[in-house]
């Protein structure tokens, strides 16, 4: 070997000894996901774009959801689920904000609320950020039920106010949803809701290694006399109580309604449900209904207006 090239051979195998026996981060625990913006490279945004100018944005919280799932349930859920339709069609799924809007659950700690305001103009900036690049269709993923009049606003705006195009995905998709039949149960129908066996099966499907049944109790449920009345009347599936139902319900403590969810559930679990109940497989037809109705939405638009 030349006398020249000998302190490069050198340096080569002190370099490559030093990185076998280096140690990375231990809490990385990650793997790369297509379509998924934070893993992306500018160059694989750039890939993309040659193939769709659809992005997803789906819309969480931050908020409690009782002793056994984690505060960041329904932003982790939604973005699990846009994942996996990112995984069937070309689709970006562009993560904006964490925190969405729950004053509501604020008695309980880790809660965290932003204003409507605040969360609408984000996404809706996000948006032009997006558009600027050449993505001009954006489907909005709400994934906590107190984001729903934030997210049709959100597409709304993107329609009136820019050149992108958006829909609020959860009602693009309906139409297209089979019906799911999830593991029979037995008994009469029984009040389900906010962190409740529905919640929880999706988790258990979707973010598994974050839920800890064990720390599961039953809550102790103390509503309002005229809301416990139309309890019945909600799990029936009468669509006016339950549209009247929740328009008292869960609301922040300062509007005097009594139904904050300290108000209301002792563990932030407001369900009367057996929560042994929830399981993988009801998580997993959950979402795969979910995800299918998604798809066939995306692909029938590329049909109806082809990428220009």
């Amino acid at each position: 070997m030349p006398k020249k090239m000998l302190p490069l051979a050198i340096i080569a195998a002190v370099l490559a000894a030093s990185g076998a026996g280096a140690q990375t981060n231990p809490l990385w625990g990650e793997t790369k996901v297509k379509n998924y913006l934070p893993h992306m490279s500018w160059t694989e945004v750039e890939d993309l774009l040659t193939r769709t100018d659809m992005v997803i944005m789906p819309v969480g919280a931050l908020e409690e959801h009782g002793p056994h799932l984690p505060i960041g349930t329904d932003i982790l859920n939604g973005l699990e689920r846009a994942k996996l339709v990112a995984q069937r069609t070309d689709v970006l799924v562009a993560p904006i904000l964490f925190p969405g809007n729950s004053p509501y659950h604020l008695g309980f700690p880790g809660t965290i609320s932003l204003p409507a305001e605040t969360i609408q103009q984000v996404f809706f900036q996000a948006a032009q950020s997006l558009m600027r690049q050449g993505f001009k269709r954006f489907l909005i993923l709400n994934a906590h039920g107190g984001n729903r009049v934030i997210s049709q606003y959100i597409a709304d705006r993107i329609n009136h106010e820019t050149a992108g195009i958006a829909v609020e995905l959860g009602a693009a998709a309906a139409p297209f949803r089979q019906e799911t039949r999830g593991e029979p149960t037995s008994g009469e129908p029984v009040f389900d809701r906010h962190a409740g066996v529905g919640e929880t099966s999706s988790s258990l499907y979707l973010t598994p290694d974050l839920v800890d049944l064990s720390k599961a109790r039953p809550a102790t449920l103390t509503m309002p006399e005229h809301l416990e009345r139309m309890v019945p009347e909600v799990v029936a599936g009468d669509p006016t109580a339950l549209r009247v139902f929740l328009a008292e319900s869960l609301k922040a403590e300062e509007t005097g309604k009594g139904t904050s969810t300290r108000e209301i559930t002792d563990t932030g679990v407001w369900s009367e449900r057996d929560l042994e109940e929830s399981s993988v497989e009801r998580g997993r037809l959950a979402a795969e209904a979910f995800v299918e109705a998604a798809v066939a939405f995306i692909e029938r638009w590329k049909e109806l207006r082809p990428m220009e």
